[in-house]
């Protein structure tokens, strides 16, 4: 194990190895605090970012943060890490690679940086991009996460410049018919739902999820949508429904990022692996065939006692939601977001640790290559509120955000959580010149529900085309 030590202000700080460095220099979150592996001291982070900012990137690829023989993540992660795309690179250290970073977002000398930062992204480990998020302000972190370009497609397209999709969650406490109809009318009433409407269902019941499936279903063909549906199962119940004939669009599970935390969840690399050829076998798709949808958080993984890495040491979280993006990225998913503050206040305590988190896994994810969302979200037991909600929404559509989570009144009554609002998403795409995914704002273009400049009018239900779903 190597030790690496920092003097700072007459002190002499020591880091025994590569996951101590990497916790100790993570801007301070409740969930690292909880788990005993945070800076005692800003002093101590500090001395950690910069003893980080030194390291050389090859060090990720010497010293794995959880260990290579007992983790199918980290084989993933070592074995399809991509040797020609890192030599551009191969010689930086952290902090050089966060200046490469910047210089490419500015376009320094650089025809087209998007398509750098594309190709770069394969050379990438999820360990090398959490560690320059660390040492980065959520400037740095806006700027080169909105100089990617990641798409993917299934009936819409995710992630064109321009654009700001929205998953539409209709989630009702009993899985009512009427009340998920009347929560989908009022989100395509105000333009959301491109990126999918997507249920959590209350039970895992297949008979239910099928039911569920079926409604969605209907209501997007019988009025054309060109939008992608996903009752939010376990991955287990939707290859069920696969094979049973219902009417599915998209794959959904949450993943972690260590083997002993996907365990928890019930899955491995072989069942999303089997999960997605399922998925892409019902052709199912028009403007293209990605099939996945996952969840990720800061916390899952110490939430399942499964963030133990080399050493026995505790894993900081945000290290280890990067990692959980090499597992989406296997997949080829059309939508992939981060739960920001969903867990609660023992991972990300107040409505300061939920911003910076919520643009850490952006960034690391985009950078990664996924088509990133986020749930900006919050419980009601952290220090957070509606104000930190809109300035994250804020900021995310600033970087560049493929898709955020709206819900009716920004109130989920069913998981009993707080996100944004159909009139949130409205703002944001209003305030930052956004659109819907093209497919999408063209369908509201039919219906007469944009006006000219592209905005969402304000149509009465009763006199609006879809008003059959009352």
């Amino acid at each position: 194990m190597t030790v690496y030590t920092q003097q700072l202000g007459g002190t002499s700080y020591r880091f025994d190895g590569l996951v101590e460095v990497l916790a100790k220099a993570t801007p301070r979150r409740s969930g690292d605090e909880l788990a005993g592996c945070a800076a005692t001291t800003d002093a101590e982070r500090a001395a950690a970012q910069w003893a980080l900012a030194d390291l050389p990137l090859t060090e990720f690829l010497a010293q794995p943060v959880v260990p290579y023989e007992t983790d199918e993540v980290t084989r993933l992660i070592m074995d399809t890490h991509d040797r020609s795309a890192f030599a551009p690179i191969a010689s930086c250290t952290v902090g050089d690679l966060r200046d490469h970073l910047l210089s490419i977002a500015a376009g320094d000398g650089i025809s087209d940086p998007a398509a750098t930062l594309r190709d770069l992204a394969p050379g990438l480990t999820p360990e090398m991009v959490a560690a320059v998020a660390k040492i980065m302000r959520n400037q740095d972190l806006i700027a080169v996460a909105r100089a990617v370009r990641v798409q993917s497609a299934f009936r819409t397209t995710i992630g064109l410049p321009g654009t700001l999709a929205t998953r539409l969650q209709p989630n009702h406490p009993t899985d009512d018919p009427r009340g998920i109809a009347a929560a989908v009318l009022d989100g395509l009433l105000l333009g959301c739902g491109d990126a999918v409407i997507g249920i959590n269902p209350a039970t895992d019941s297949p008979r239910a999820a099928t039911e569920l499936l079926a409604l969605l279903d209907d209501i997007r063909t019988r009025f054309d949508i060109p939008a992608q549906s996903c009752v939010l199962a376990h991955v287990t119940t939707t290859i069920e429904l696969i094979a049973a004939g219902a009417p599915v669009d998209l794959v959904f599970q949450s993943v972690a990022g260590t083997q002993a935390a996907n365990a928890a969840f019930g899955v491995d690399l072989a069942l999303l692996r089997e999960a997605e050829d399922a998925g892409r076998s019902l052709r199912r798709g028009s403007a293209g065939d990605n099939v996945m949808y996952f969840e990720t958080g800061q916390g899952s993984a110490l939430s399942a006692g499964a963030h133990l890495g080399t050493g026995g040491k505790p894993v900081d979280q945000q290290t280890l939601e990067a990692r959980a993006y090499a597992v989406a990225r296997e997949l080829r998913p059309l939508l992939v977001n981060t739960v920001v503050g969903f867990i609660g206040p023992e991972y990300l305590y107040d409505g300061k640790q939920i911003v910076r988190a919520g643009l850490e896994d952006h960034f690391c994810g985009k950078l990664l290559g996924l088509p990133m969302g986020v749930d900006v979200c919050y419980t009601n037991h952290a220090e957070a509120d509606q104000d930190d909600m809109d300035t994250l929404l804020t900021l995310l559509g600033a970087a560049g955000c493929a898709f955020v989570i709206a819900v009716p009144g920004a109130d989920d009554v069913m998981l009993g959580y707080q996100s944004l609002s159909f009139h949130d998403a409205l703002y944001a795409r209003r305030v930052l010149g956004l659109r819907p995914a093209p497919e999408f704002a063209g369908w509201l273009d039919r219906l007469g529900m944009l006006d000219e400049t592209g905005r969402v009018r304000a149509i009465p239900p009763s006199a609006s085309p879809l008003r059959a779903l009352l």
